[in-house]
């Protein structure tokens, strides 16, 4: 029997199965507002059959956005578009999550196929990145982005929790905050990008500051019997990698504390030019066993696990909770078919909408018979 195909509980919300669809930015919103694109988007991902499918990183302010054209939540205006895509998701028998996110010193990019690199600052459509210090990414994120002050913190943080609420009034059952990838909340923990003197830098308890607190404004207004999760960077790949993963984990114990039901395992990308380990399929498996195991949280992750044997291993040797499956879903938004026909799973066609698999069915027969 296959335990990628068995359901998944968290708080009051249960999955079909183990497959998640994680975050991946479209990067063709106008104003941060959701249109036919994303629409159509993630109502075929969702049909496709994964368990829960997480709408990509929504900007909690304009400043918030990676680029110009990501979507957004910080004004009401946004929910109606989001609420549609939510009610989507949840009709093809999918949860419905979101992510939020604050991008930092890595905002006011262009979209990847347009450089992936910063708008030039006399572009109409840049703006100045804010961040814990003023230290620039660097590589093709050069701009130096503006120390945030003491009431820029509490504005980001309370633009967090007013996007979570927009969130829930769209029809989400599962938010995701984004505290990876080297955007806001990472940049705060991380003494790479972190040199502050006052008490949000220096010491671990200073450098965890932000993201609790930001964890903190969101637990009050997410509803108790929701999951809230959050993505987090907890190795860099820099040499440094045991003592990034041990300051990690206590943080990651110390959200579970402050009210996280879960953890998406990711890296860092704090600072450019690390010799992460693309090749090894699955390499951050062992890393998010080892989160869940010493830090007491249930654990997801994704960064080649798309293999439908190397999924089913990780989750039968609870390496991981959910498997986040991505480029594979955007190849194939029937992809789970695929994986539960590679797993010889009884009868998988329940993860192929009706009409669909009515054909399917049909062309099988019409195989048979052509056979004779």
């Amino acid at each position: 029997m296959s335990t990628l195909f068995t359901p998944f509980t968290l708080k009051d919300v249960t999955l079909r199965n183990r497959i998640a669809v994680p975050p991946m930015c479209q990067y063709s919103a106008v104003d941060g507002f959701a249109n036919d694109w994303h629409q159509v988007h993630y109502a075929s991902i969702a049909r496709g059959g994964a368990g829960l499918v997480i709408v990509e990183a929504t900007g909690v302010s304009p400043e918030g956005r990676i680029t110009p054209d990501c979507l957004g939540l910080w004004d009401d205006a946004h929910i109606e578009g989001l609420a549609r895509i939510a009610a989507a998701i949840k009709a093809a028998g999918a949860v419905p999550g979101i992510q939020i996110a604050h991008a930092g010193r890595k905002a006011s990019a262009n979209r990847p196929w347009e450089g992936d690199n910063h708008i030039p600052e006399h572009d109409a459509r840049a703006w100045q990145p804010i961040a814990p210090s003023a230290i620039a990414f660097g590589g093709g994120l050069p701009r130096v982005p503006t120390e945030m002050t003491l009431d820029d913190i509490t504005r980001v943080k309370g633009d967090f929790a007013a996007a979570a609420r927009r969130a829930r009034e769209a029809g989400f059952e599962w938010l995701e905050l984004h505290f990876a990838h080297g955007y806001l909340a990472q940049s705060f923990f991380s003494a790479h990008s972190n040199q502050r003197t006052d008490q949000y830098g220096g010491s671990f308890d200073n450098r965890a500051r932000f993201p609790l607190e930001t964890l903190a404004a969101v637990r009050e207004v997410w509803p108790e019997n929701l999951p809230l999760t959050a993505r987090f960077g907890v190795i860099e790949f820099d040499g440094k990698d045991e003592e990034t993963l041990s300051e990690s984990i206590e943080l990651v114990r110390r959200m579970r504390a402050g009210g996280l039901d879960m953890l998406n395992v990711s890296v860092n990308f704090v600072i450019p030019d690390v010799q992460i380990p693309w090749g090894t399929p699955a390499f951050l498996a062992p890393i998010a066993e080892r989160v869940s195991r010493e830090a007491g949280l249930p654990v997801a992750s994704s960064w080649g696990i798309d293999d439908p044997l190397l999924a089913e291993w990780v989750i039968a040797n609870k390496q991981m909770d959910l498997v986040m499956i991505g480029r594979a879903m955007l190849s194939n938004p029937n992809y789970p078919y695929a994986m539960a026909q590679a797993l010889k799973v009884e009868r998988p066609d329940w993860v192929l909408p009706a009409p669909y698999a009515h054909w399917l069915e049909r062309y099988r027969g019409a195989g048979k018979l052509a056979a004779q």
